[in-house]
């Protein structure tokens, strides 16, 4: 007979396609293999991108995506969700519905706006209804500092004043840092419990693409296996240093994190 293997924690991602596999849903499955558990991608959206930007993006149809994500609910048992690339008002109701239902799974909302690259994956007002509906019901937000400014609509505001601004609509919130010209890079976890953390790390050079992607699933994954907040915090920013610093430049864009180690499949 068979001795069946304990089963790995299921983590729900409901993000876009990249067909370059630098970001979206392919960055949420091997930032999640590495943390040990199981990915079940529910497709948002398509986009057509590489690694130097995206030129479009179609968001599918909200009864699709419910439909896939219902599927899995109804089969595993789900320990997290991780929110990538939504696109659209009618996307963020969608998830709000299907959160409703599942009030309890923790919510790691990545509120994706923008592509490394700086293309658009979604218009501002998108922003406004991801601060408004879904901040509030996850259990953290991890955007980097350009989102959390357009999720405050404060177009020059510090982390500070843009964390000042957000905490009113969400549990916990984790801006990162990289995009201004600080020799380190300080990512800084706000609570509302009034607690603030700062985790430092040396500043890497070039550009990368699913970087955030990479950290929001690796947090979603820690949370998924039970890790406290603020250590899974750690851990899913130390995992994506390391990423980061052995990605590779597979396009004439940004470099991909290398999310796996080389003798995964050995």
């Amino acid at each position: 007979m068979k001795t069946l293997m304990p089963s790995r924690p299921v983590v729900l991602c409901l993000s876009g396609h990249d067909p370059s596999g630098g970001a979206g849903l392919q960055a949420d499955i091997e930032a999640l293999l590495a943390q040990g558990c199981h990915a079940a991608p529910t497709v948002t959206a398509l986009t057509v991108q590489n690694t130097v930007d995206v030129s479009d993006f179609r968001v599918l149809d909200p009864e699709w995506v419910l439909a896939q994500a219902r599927c899995v609910l109804q089969d595993m048992p789900v320990s997290a969700v991780k929110l990538g690339m939504l696109g659209n008002l009618q996307m963020v109701d969608t998830v709000v519905e299907l959160m409703r239902d599942y009030p309890d799974l923790p919510l790691v909302c990545d509120p994706v706006l923008r592509a490394g690259g700086g293309g658009s994956l979604g218009k501002d007002e998108v922003g406004y209804a991801l601060r408004e509906k879904l901040l509030p019901i996850a259990r953290i937000a991890t955007p980097n500092l350009p989102e959390a400014r357009i999720l405050a609509e404060l177009p020059d505001g510090s982390a500070d004043a843009c964390a000042e601004k957000l905490l009113p609509y969400c549990q916990n919130l984790l801006i990162t840092g990289g995009h201004g010209d600080e020799q380190d890079i300080h990512n800084r976890l706000y609570c509302r419990d009034g607690s603030r953390h700062e985790f430092s790390c040396p500043r890497l050079p070039g550009s990368y693409h699913g970087s955030g992607c990479t950290l929001a699933s690796a947090l979603a994954g820690r949370l998924a296996l039970g890790e406290e907040l603020i250590s899974a915090v750690n851990s899913a920013l130390a995992y994506t240093w390391r990423t980061l610093r052995d990605a590779e430049q597979p396009g004439h864009g940004q470099y991909v994190p290398r999310r796996l180690p080389l003798d995964f499949c050995s």
